[in-house]
């Protein structure tokens, strides 16, 4: 399955799957293996760690690769827009922030600049500014997203503008690659499909459990935002987990009662990741994780995503005679 000549003119990519820039998991050896298996890998820039993104970068020389950051982190440390591009991406993700202040060195760099937005007006907005692809992310995915399905959400986007739209949010199979190409997408980007792959940066454990769970099992809340001491802006964000004991100990909580007991949940946490208790660290995961069932290399897991789009699709072609 090949890419749209659009997508392929601006990303060099074969197959229109993209690596979600997963802040901590999507590092540059997943990056490398997504774009060597002809898809495009996004480095996650996260919240702006300066030595392990010089660190990731030097994983993907030689391949064509980008890095996305959350945009109202890097309003705090602009300077890594300028690492990143230096190093070689050929492409900036931003997403969840004013993209503005970053659109000129962007496209003065003559890198491709691909907008996440979880509305359609967000959409309309980050056209007008310069994106070249846009991400219409639904809620399902994991991690942070807005509040709209995926279903309705992407169509909706590729009606309001006339750049490329790519899915997001509950995609993690070829089945949800079909469907977002019927949506009128010319890609999907995916997260949780990755998360337990080979090369990513997720705990041995936190990949295994990832397998065994279901999207039944995941819930959306602050609480992990708020424990890692992030200040995330006012909106409808969240953050998508797997439940697990901490989760059950705080369902409910207002954002004032998880602030309230900040330094408790702070603490809790550091002790759980040191000893990678999963029990009480997060696995950031989506609606999706009732499909990965394995923990594979990222070019199988692109591979038997083209091959099972193309077996939907072709459930779909008209019969002779039909």
């Amino acid at each position: 399955m090949e890419a749209s000549s659009q997508l392929h003119g601006l990303l060099q990519l074969r197959h229109p799957v993209l690596l979600a820039p997963m802040a901590g998991i999507a590092g540059g050896r997943l990056a490398r293996a997504v774009s060597e298996a002809g898809g495009f890998g996004f480095i996650g820039g996260g919240y702006g760690d300066e030595q392990w993104l010089h660190e990731q970068l030097q994983l993907v020389d030689g391949v064509a690769f980008g890095v996305g950051f959350i945009t109202w982190a890097l309003h705090e440390r602009p300077h890594l827009l300028a690492q990143a591009m230096d190093a070689g991406a050929s492409a900036i993700l931003l997403s969840f922030g004013d993209i503005r202040p970053f659109a000129k060195s962007v496209h003065a760099a003559g890198r491709v600049l691909v907008a996440q937005v979880q509305t359609v007006l967000q959409a309309r907005e980050a056209e007008a500014e310069g994106a070249h692809i846009l991400v219409a992310q639904g809620g399902e995915g994991g991690g942070h997203s807005g509040v709209r399905g995926t279903m309705a959400l992407v169509p909706a986007v590729v009606d309001a503008v006339d750049v490329p739209v790519v899915a997001a949010g509950g995609i993690a199979d070829g089945r949800g690659l079909a469907a977002s190409l019927a949506l009128g997408a010319q890609g999907v980007m995916c997260g949780t499909a990755f998360y337990a792959a080979e090369e990513s940066l997720a705990h041995p454990d936190a990949r295994r459990l990832l397998t065994l769970a279901s999207g039944d099992d995941t819930t959306k809340s602050d609480l992990f935002d708020v424990a890692r001491g992030l200040n995330w802006p006012a909106g409808p964000w969240g953050l998508r987990t797997l439940q697990n004991a901490l989760t059950e100990q705080w369902a409910g909580a207002s954002p004032e009662m998880l602030h309230a007991h900040k330094e408790e949940l702070q603490a809790t946490l550091t002790l759980a990741r040191q000893s990678s208790d999963h029990r009480q660290a997060p696995i950031i995961a989506g609606e999706a994780a009732d499909l990965v069932r394995h923990v594979l290399p990222a070019e199988v897991i692109v591979k038997q995503m083209l091959a099972t789009a193309r077996e939907a699709l072709a459930r779909l072609a008209p019969k002779p005679g039909g």
